[in-house]
C-alpha cells in the first residue's frame, strides 16, 4: 500500500487489507457477545458521517440498547483538530443525546473557555455511545461492541491531537493497564495522532485536589495544539 499523507487514513485502509470483513484496530481475539448470542461486532465497511450515525442510533448490540433512553453520538465540529475522548454518558447526556451536558460538562466547558477553546472548535466522543445503568464503569464487552464506532470517528475527524478524559478512554485507546498518574504528562503516537491523557472532569468534581494537575495537563494540551495548528 503506497503512504499518503493521512496516516490514519493509511492504518485504518491496512487493517482493511489484512482484516477484509473486519474493522478492528490492533484486532483483538474475536468473543462471543454472550448478551446478544452473536459475535462481538465491528463496522465492516467505511461509512461516512451519515452511515455511521444511522448505523449506532439502530445498534442492538448490547444490553445497553434496552436501558439507553437516547443514544450520545458525539457533538461538536466534525473537521476539528482537537478530539476529546470521554468514557460514557451519564444521566443528562442519557436524557439529552449529548456528551458533557452535565456537572462535569459544565466543568470541561470552563477549561476549555480558560484555553481558549469552545465546544464549536472541538469534537468530543465517548468510548460508549450508552449510559451503562447507574453510571458504572464499562464493561469489557460493552467496549469492544462500542469502540469500532469511536475508530470511525477518528478516522472522518482526522483530529491533530486526541485528548483522553479519564482512564477508560486512556487505557481503551493505548491498550494498557498502567493507571492514569503515570499515563500523565506524555505524548503518545496514536497511529501517526498525538494523544495525551489527563483526568476526567468528573473526578475533578469528586477530588478537587485533582483540579492543579488537570489543569497543568489542560496547558500543557494548549501549547501542543497551539504548536500543532499553527495558532499563536
Amino acid at each position: 500500500m503506497r503512504a499518503s499523507d493521512n496516516p490514519v487514513r493509511d492504518f485504518f485502509l491496512q487493517q482493511a487489507e489484512l482484516f477484509t470483513d473486519e474493522f478492528y484496530f490492533e484486532p483483538p481475539a474475536r468473543q462471543t457477545d454472550t448478551e446478544t448470542g452473536g459475535l462481538t461486532g465491528a463496522v465492516p465497511e467505511p461509512l461516512d458521517w451519515e452511515e455511521l450515525e444511522t448505523r449506532v442510533r439502530d445498534c442492538q448490540k448490547c444490553a445497553l440498547a434496552r436501558t439507553r433512553t437516547q443514544v450520545v453520538f458525539g457533538a461538536g465540529n466534525r473537521n476539528a483538530g482537537l478530539l476529546l475522548i470521554g468514557e460514557a454518558p451519564g444521566q443528562q447526556e442519557d436524557l439529552q443525546g449529548e456528551p458533557f451536558v452535565g456537572r462535569a460538562g459544565q466543568l470541561l466547558d470552563r477549561i476549555l473557555a480558560a484555553i481558549q477553546l469552545g465546544r464549536q472548535e472541538v469534537y468530543i466522543a465517548n468510548i460508549l455511545k450508552c449510559r451503562p445503568p447507574n453510571n458504572r464503569t464499562p464493561s469489557s464487552a460493552e467496549i469492544e461492541n462500542c469502540e469500532p464506532y469511536l475508530l470511525r470517528q477518528i478516522e472522518l475527524i482526522q483530529p491533530a491531537l486526541i485528548v483522553c478524559l479519564g482512564l477508560t478512554a486512556a487505557q481503551t485507546l493505548l491498550r494498557v493497564e498502567t493507571n492514569l498518574r503515570d499515563l500523565r504528562g506524555n505524548v503518545y503516537n496514536y497511529h501517526g495522532v498525538d494523544l495525551v491523557v489527563t483526568y476526567h472532569p468528573a473526578a475533578l468534581l469528586r477530588n478537587m485536589g485533582l483540579k492543579k494537575y488537570a489543569w497543568e495537563d489542560f496547558q500543557n494540551i494548549q501549547k501542543l495544539y497551539k504548536a500543532k495548528s499553527g495558532s499563536q
